[in-house]
């Protein structure tokens, strides 16, 4: 053996493997959650004291929402688009608002050019 190294095949910080190196496996529940486009996720939780297992969880493929409940899953959220600042100041103010402000802005601007 050239080299003479003991720890080929390994990485830094390797312990023994199998369960009976590492000690017993605490006991587990799979819980089923499927989402809207029928893809199902199946977490696994501690079983035992105060374990409360979630009602939704995100599915793992396309990010969605998922219930335990594969004839109803949660729908997908709404999402909101983009809206400009006009937008919202279209939803603040009428027209006939936006006419007379514009109206007051204009004849100020007409009055310093007068001067």
């Amino acid at each position: 053996m050239a080299g003479g190294n003991a720890i080929r095949g390994s990485r830094v910080g390797a312990g023994p493997l199998g369960e009976n190196e590492r000690g017993d496996v605490a006991p587990r529940l799979s819980v089923s959650y499927w989402c809207a486009n029928g893809h199902e996720t199946r977490p696994a939780f501690a079983t035992g004291g105060e374990v409360e297992i979630p009602t939704t969880w995100d599915c793992q493929r396309c990010g969605l929402p998922a219930g335990t409940d594969r004839e109803a899953p949660p729908e997908a959220p709404r999402n909101e688009p983009y809206k400009t600042h006009l937008a919202y100041v279209k939803e603040r103010r009428s027209d006939a608002d936006g006419a007379a402000l514009l109206d007051e802005a204009l004849a100020a601007l007409r009055a310093r050019r007068g001067r």
